[in-house]
């Protein structure tokens, strides 16, 4: 597992400057004053120079949801019991979720991953079983996983995004589910940034005070147990990440080794990727941050990667929800690209 991480970053390469510039020249000859559409130009910019072609496309468009459940919510940090995650899982393969609608309106397709559900699942065509464990351990009085299993999850992560990309898959969005993860989620964030877990801990499901004041102690103690090197992305999501997180960092891996367009959703999906940019810099060249969610630690991480999300639509719901509305930001910046007319063919003098 460790030999195909490491492979794979070192196949992770900047977004070319040489396209990023002869987008810039095509977009500054359209029927427009220079820099009038603002960050549609930025962002179709981008993907000319991750995708390297003056025909930019997002298709196919796959949005993976990993799903895995949490030994901390033992601590009582969410609002809801375990037992929810299976469930909604259920309701993915069932199509009734709110990421299957806003996939749907999206044109992309959803792929549910079972990397560490606390139960056994019904095989499913949208469904891939990839089940590590059931459930990670609790991170408050030891670590979550063997670092064996992270780098098991970050491997399958990959493999996933090469597996799509050899089916054609342009763009890959990233979704969690798993009752609990935002804990694991700041004590990622908090190890890995040095700050506070007071500072990022949030409501997750809809924690009152003393719900979110709880939730940062947890996260602090499983830090002190714990005692994750922040400089080793693998140590931190072993001993105090999730399965489904770990997943998602190995998503973001494959998916940029593969020179796709990245979007990635809230919180859970940007502690992934702060894991991600850990062991890979260069991965913040083929990366979209979809939205900045309502979960209070979302914009911290986001200031801390120097990220500025497309959209602010006080969403904190996961499942790559964020990521499948933003995708209609990043389609209309290469619609625009691709069909505008130029000074020359609109018979317009250029100013």
């Amino acid at each position: 597992m460790e030999r195909v991480i490491e492979k794979t970053l070192r196949r992770i390469e900047p977004a070319s400057e040489e396209w990023r510039k002869k987008a810039g020249g095509h977009i500054d000859n359209l029927v427009k004053p220079v820099g009038s559409l603002g960050r549609l130009e930025e962002c179709v910019a981008r993907i000319v120079a991750i995708q390297q072609t003056m025909k930019p496309s997002l298709e196919k468009k796959f949005i993976v949801l990993m799903a895995g459940d949490h030994g901390v919510v033992a601590e009582k940090v969410s609002l809801y019991p375990q037992e929810v995650t299976a469930k909604m899982v259920e309701n993915f393969v069932g199509g009734g979720a709110a990421i299957c609608v806003l996939a749907r309106h999206a044109g992309a397709e959803v792929r549910v991953v079972d990397i560490g559900v606390a139960a056994d699942l019904q095989p499913a065509d949208r469904l891939l079983i990839k089940k590590i464990g059931y459930g990670t351990k609790n991170f408050a009085k030891g670590a979550a996983m063997t670092r064996e299993e992270a780098e098991k999850a970050v491997a399958i992560g990959i493999e996933l995004s090469r597996e799509l990309g050899d089916a054609g898959a342009r763009t890959i969005l990233t979704g969690d589910m798993g009752i609990g993860n935002t804990t694991p989620s700041t004590a990622v964030a908090a190890a890995i940034t040095g700050i506070a877990p007071e500072e990022l801990a949030g409501r997750g499901t809809g924690l009152d005070d003393e719900g979110v004041a709880r939730k940062a102690a947890v996260v602090r103690k499983g830090i002190e147990v714990n005692r994750p090197d922040p400089a080793d992305a693998i140590d931190v999501l072993a001993k105090v990440g999730g399965y489904e997180i770990a997943g998602l960092c190995g998503v973001i891996l494959g998916a940029c080794a593969e020179k796709m367009v990245t979007v990635v959703d809230g919180f859970i999906s940007t502690a992934a990727l702060l894991a991600a940019w850990r062991m890979q810099p260069k991965v913040m060249d083929c990366i979209f941050s979809a939205h900045c969610s309502n979960e209070r630690g979302h914009v911290r991480v986001l200031d801390f990667l120097g990220l500025r999300p497309l959209l602010d639509l006080d969403m904190r719901l996961g499942e790559g929800s964020g990521g499948a509305v933003a995708l209609h930001i990043l389609e209309a910046s290469i619609r625009m690209f691709n069909e505008m007319a130029s000074f020359g063919e609109a018979g317009v003098e250029r100013k």
